[in-house]
Order: C-alpha cells, then structure tokens, then sequence
C-alpha cells in the first residue's frame, strides 16, 4: 500500500472554511477512485496559521496513478483552493505502508 501526503496552510482565520471546501471538493473526489483505501484530514493551529495534511491510502502506485496521473508525486489542487492556501506547495511525499497495526474487531 501507499501513503500520499499533501500539506498546505491557510491563515487560522480561514481554517473552518478550507475544512469545509476540503469536505466538498478532494474527499468527494477521492471517494470515486478504485484502490483508494481511506483519507484523513488533520489540522494544527500554530499562531496565525492552520496547518492541514490530507493522508490518503491507495492499494498500489496503479491506483494512485489514477487519481493524481503519471507524477503522482504532483499536488493535486481544486478550483478556490488559492482562495484559502497561502502556498500551492507544488510536491507531496510518497510512503510505502510497512507495516499497520489495526485494533479487532
């Protein structure tokens, strides 16, 4: 499995409106992909800022190719998010999953 992370900041102000866009353009997206596995959205306020990542879980790089294209590596970025992000980091970072502990059922 693969693990793709995206980051990005908005100004604390804007953090609850960057949530919601989130909520109603990537995550929607993402849930239309074969070998998509899970997204999670965290988010820190530190001072004035709002630090978010986007972690999603994908079966293989095939499946990752199918959502992010031939440089899976690229950020994907939706219409308005120049609105909230101070920066359109242009890379995300790739993770082979090792290992995964999950609690039973």
């Amino acid at each position: 499995m693969i693990m793709r992370i995206w980051r990005g900041i908005t100004p604390k102000d804007q953090a609850d409106a960057y949530l919601e866009h989130l909520q109603h353009t990537a995550l929607p997206a993402l849930r239309g992909y074969k070998g998509q596995r899970g997204a999670w959205v965290l988010r820190r306020i530190q001072g004035e800022q709002c630090e978010f990542q986007l972690l999603t879980l994908w079966d293989s790089m095939k499946a990752l190719h199918a959502y992010a294209g031939k440089q899976p590596e690229r950020a994907v970025y939706y219409d308005e998010d120049d609105k909230y992000l101070l920066d359109m980091e242009p890379l995300v970072r790739l993770y082979e999953v090792a290992d995964t502990v999950v609690p039973p059922v």
